[in-house]
Order: C-alpha cells, then structure tokens, then sequence
C-alpha cells in the first residue's frame, strides 16, 4: 500500500494550475445517462473516483472514448444493464448518483448501497423519498436499491428534510426528463450544483433557480448531446492556499474559481495572508510569517465549507493563539485531529468542537489517513514539521488531489511516494 514520506520545513511557493472538481464531474458524468445523444466532457481530474465513475458506466454499457485532449466523448445511446454493482459501489458515494438519471431515462435501476469516506452517516433516505415523491416504486433488499417506475416520472414539490448536494442534484436529473414541472425546496446551492445545473441546461434541460434554495425543473421528453467543461475544483484550490498559508510561503493557482472560495479567503486574510485574485486566478502571500489562529464553523454553502475543515485545523496546529472549529455538518470529521496530535499539536475534542491551542513547531511522525480531507489536512502538518511524517492509506487523498506528490514538488516540497 502506498505511503507519502514528507521532509517538513520549507516554505511552499510557486504556481499551480487547478484541476477540474471531482465533486462536479461525477454528477455530469452521471447525467449523460440522460441522453441517448453523445456528450463530450473536458476537464475532468485525473483520479480514481473518476476513474471508478467511468467503470461504472462502462459496466451499464456505455460507450466511453478519449480524444487527445483527454476529453472523454460518453455515448449511452445503448445501455444495456442496469444494475450498478457492490464491487465498484462500495468504494464511491457518488455512485449513488446514477440512481436518478437511470430510472428517469429506463423507468428502472438497480443500485447498491453506496461506500466513501468514513465521515458519519450521510443517509440517501432523502434521493429516495424525492424519487417516491415522483412517482417511483423503491424497495430495499440484500444492500440494494430497486427502483422502477411505469412510464415517465411525474413533476412534484419537494421539500429536503436537510440540504443534502446529492440529493438536490440525483431529484434535479431525475426531474429533467419528468412529466410536468418539480420544485425542489431547500435545495443546496453549491457551485457544483450550479455547474451540474448549467450542463444539464446545455443538454435542452428547463431549469431555473439553481444556486438557491428553490430549484424549478419543468420536465422535457428528450434532451441531446452536447460538449461541456467541468468547473475548477474549489477545495483542491483552497488545500493548496491553506498549505502555503500554513509554511509562511505564497502561491499562484491558475484556472481557479476564487468566486466561490469567499468564505475561506476571508479566513486566509484574517490568518495574515495577503490574497490577490482575478476572474480565474487567486494569489497567497504570508511573506515568511506564521499564520495567526482562526475561529470557523463549517456550513452548507456559500457558508464555510466542511471540505476545508481538516486544512484550517492543520493550519490552526502552528498558528499564533488558540482558535475553536466547530463541524455542524458531518459528525465524524473531527477524526483526524488525534493523528495531529500524534505530531505534537495541542487540539482538545468537546462534541463536535476541536479548541486548538496553536504550537510553533509540530514533529514529524507516522500517522494514518482516515478519509479524503482528513489526508490533505495531515499532508499540511506533515509540511511544517520538524523531521520525517510518514502517511499510511494515502488511497483517501488520490480519491481527491490530482497528482499531489507532484504538484508540491514544483512548490518545493521535500514529498515523495513510497510502496510498501
């Protein structure tokens, strides 16, 4: 199993340039399930979620090809199966998201129950209930779900208990090729919703409301093909600010999306960091200093995102002062904080609250990755160490980061992989 061995202590400072969200394109991925028509997707993140997405469709008889640019042309003009299997479920949440798309399209799917980080419970009750809501038949039976409905889905008012992304985003596909109009309330408005929303507009869908809480969807017959570039991954733009914030360095990401980064910039600057931005581009600058403590307190967006969580937390480990971060969002996401802690930080659990005292210097250690953020949030500690930190079940973070190793190596990182 692949490991990361880190050589803390030097400053990151360079330019990057971001990938396509993951978060974004596996749901568009889904959606050319909508269409019998081909629909080129560019810019899409080299990683295995992605890779494991693409299985999954060649598995329903999809055609899949890739052109020189890397833009993968989906044709499922033929699907033949309908059932999307444990063995390649049970390691990707977003499988889930075939389920709406599928039944909307074929009046039937057959989909395992879905695996991912270890973070809580994210239960699908709510993709369900909505699919019920329209007219679909659900059964639940050896861990999988059974939906069928006879001839079209029908429009409906859709009230989320919670905000849930996969839910809003499996109701609105499923909604697009539904008779009449849905009205999805407390939807969630993250900008991969939006971008799930702008794709789906590009394939013929009729949507409105997308990036607030009340999405309106009126149900089309049929929708085409059509050529589509995913949006820039947000968190993986973040990661890297905060890893420059975190060594006192500076950084330059390009074919960014700073836009939808407020929240997190915001506490970058009150961390000390000079931040610069244009339309597609954000710049850090710590000029060598250490950050001071920030207080956060994770929320569905545009509120701090809980993806960012496990970074500032790192972050807050070697900064000046004490800071308090609170997840509301997922129960379990504080887990990584008793790996730090392993490395010499000060950081205390009351419920769903971590009180981090922030020390000048952490040391290096071996510790274990428990799930995606939680690996990049160890991969920052790592970076301002004293000494060697070796990271076991790195698998979590190729799941999210394109090439990380890599990227901070041009930054000047002292990174390496290593196969045991």
């Amino acid at each position: 199993m692949d490991k990361l061995v880190i050589q803390g202590g030097r400053r990151l400072d360079g330019e990057l340039r971001i990938a396509g969200a993951k978060n974004a394109a596996l749901p568009i991925l889904a959606a050319t399930l909508l269409t019998a028509e081909p629909v080129t997707v560019s810019n899409l993140p080299h990683l295995h979620d992605i890779t494991t997405m693409i299985e999954l469709l060649g598995c329903l008889g999809v055609q899949l090809t890739v052109d020189e640019r890397l833009n993968i042309e989906v044709d499922a003009s033929r699907v033949t199966g309908f059932s999307a299997p444990y063995e390649l479920v049970k390691t990707m949440r977003a499988s889930i998201l075939v389920l709406g798309p599928m039944v909307a399209r074929f009046g039937k799917a057959h989909v395992s129950f879905p695996g991912g980080c270890a973070i809580g419970s994210r239960p699908v009750d709510l993709h369900l209930k909505g699919l019920e809501a329209m007219g679909a038949t659900i059964s639940v039976a050896g861990g999988y779900i059974n939906a069928e409905v006879q001839g079209r889905l029908r429009g409906a008012r859709i009230v989320l208990e919670t905000v849930t992304v996969g839910g809003t985003e499996n109701l609105m596909m499923a909604a697009a090729l539904a008779q009449g109009q849905t009205v999805i309330e407390n939807a969630a408005r993250e900008p991969e919703v939006v971008d799930l929303a702008q794709c789906l507009l590009a394939m013929g869908a009729r949507i409105s409301g997308h990036g607030t809480d009340t999405i309106v969807i009126d149900g089309v017959e049929r929708l085409h093909g059509c050529h589509y570039a995913v949006m820039p991954d947000r968190i993986e733009t973040g990661t890297y600010l905060v890893a420059a914030a975190a060594t006192g360095g500076r950084i330059m990401l390009k074919d960014a999306c700073p836009q939808y980064l407020e929240a997190v910039l915001h506490k970058l600057e009150e961390a000390g960091a000079k931040i610069t931005q244009g339309a597609d581009w954000v710049a850090l600058d710590m000029a060598g200093k250490r950050p001071r403590a920030v207080s956060i307190k994770t929320a569905p967006y545009p509120g701090f995102p809980t993806d960012m969580q496990a970074q500032f937390t790192a972050m807050n480990a070697v900064a000046e002062g004490t800071s308090t971060v609170t997840e509301t969002v997922f129960e379990n996401r504080l887990i990584q904080t008793h790996e730090m802690n392993r490395m010499g930080a000060n950081i205390a659990i009351e419920g769903n609250t971590a009180i981090i005292t922030g020390q000048a210097e952490l040391q290096g250690a071996p510790v274990m990755a428990s799930d995606l953020r939680a690996s990049a949030s160890l991969v920052i500690a790592a970076l301002v160490a004293r000494g060697e930190t070796v990271i076991d079940r790195i698998y979590h973070i190729d799941r999210g980061y394109e090439c990380i190793e890599e990227k901070l190596q041009l930054l000047g990182a002292d990174i390496r992989r290593r196969a045991d």
